[in-house]
């Protein structure tokens, strides 16, 4: 949807991909901290700060890890049903929380009706 170029996956095992955009918008920062053990003075390695100010950076497992690169952001959470049977075991449940606000950041209440509207028509569900 931000029209970077590359299949946006998961950067497992590269920590941190970049997509670039294909028009005029921004790029992509796309970074797994599953496999850092550190917190924020790993991150840093990274140089991620370099790329807030003109990416969109999105952190996987990053809770605990990136808090203090910027006082604005989205900290969005995906949690997966527990216990639950049959089709209902596949529902996630998507929180999305706009912290900070000294920039422009996105209507959360619209991502959320987002998310609702883009839930699988198998079962799943999002909810905000």
């Amino acid at each position: 949807g931000m029209g970077v170029r590359g299949a946006v996956t998961s950067p497992t095992f590269v920590i941190a991909r970049v997509h670039p955009s294909t028009g005029s918008g921004p790029a992509l920062v796309h970074v797994d901290a599953y496999r850092l053990s550190g917190g924020l003075e790993e991150m840093e390695d990274l140089d991620l700060d370099v790329s807030l100010t003109d990416s969109v950076v999105v952190v996987e497992w990053g809770e605990g890890r990136v808090e203090e690169l910027t006082e604005d952001r989205l900290h969005v959470r995906i949690e997966r049903a527990t216990g639950a049977e049959g089709p209902e075991g596949d529902a996630r449940r998507v929180t999305i929380e706009a912290v900070g606000g000294g920039r422009a950041l996105p209507d959360a209440d619209a991502l959320r009706r987002a998310v609702a509207g883009a839930a699988p028509a198998s079962g799943g569900r999002a909810a905000g």
